[in-house]
């Protein structure tokens, strides 16, 4: 597995990935939980979010970066991670990896990655988020594998 930062003509595949990886969750979760007009307002462009998310999260110079992980030349996922928001503060605020990759260390290696590069900015603390569902139950338990303390939160959306 070769990590490295993407290249500008990577980024509709890493675009692809976040898609491919997410879609389940908000297809399948996410807008039968909320019903057609609380998704619609809330997440009913989620594929055009990643679209214009994504080419936005490699800028090294402004605290942003991205790795992406090559398994034979196939890009089998990636990370990007924030820092100076606060002082020695890091977010790893996306880590997708294509459903062909998973459970092959694919993730570990690209948290551990990043938590590395952050740790040589002087980060002390490292920030991951991800959803309480089922969908997520395997992120979880990475993070918890990867020795981050899970802090309960509580969301709420209502149409009025």
């Amino acid at each position: 597995m070769l990590i490295k930062a993407p290249l500008d003509s990577n980024i509709p595949r890493l675009v692809a990935i976040a898609i491919e990886t997410f879609g389940p969750f908000y297809e399948g979760y996410v807008h039968p939980l909320l019903g057609d007009a609380v998704f619609q307002h809330q997440h009913g462009n989620w594929r055009g979010d990643y679209r214009s998310d994504v080419p936005t999260l490699h800028f090294p110079e402004e605290g942003r970066t991205m790795a992406m992980a090559e398994v034979d030349g196939v890009i089998a996922g990636f990370v990007a991670w924030k820092i100076g928001v606060k002082e020695g503060h890091g977010e790893i605020y996306l880590l997708a990896v294509s459903p062909n990759y998973r459970r092959s260390n694919v993730g570990r290696t690209l948290c551990l990655h990043a938590m590395h590069e952050m740790k040589s900015k002087a980060v002390d603390v490292v920030e991951i988020g991800t959803g309480g569902d089922a969908f997520h139950a395997p992120a979880r338990a990475l993070y918890e594998s990867l020795g981050f303390t899970m802090i309960p939160v509580a969301a709420y959306l209502k149409k009025i």
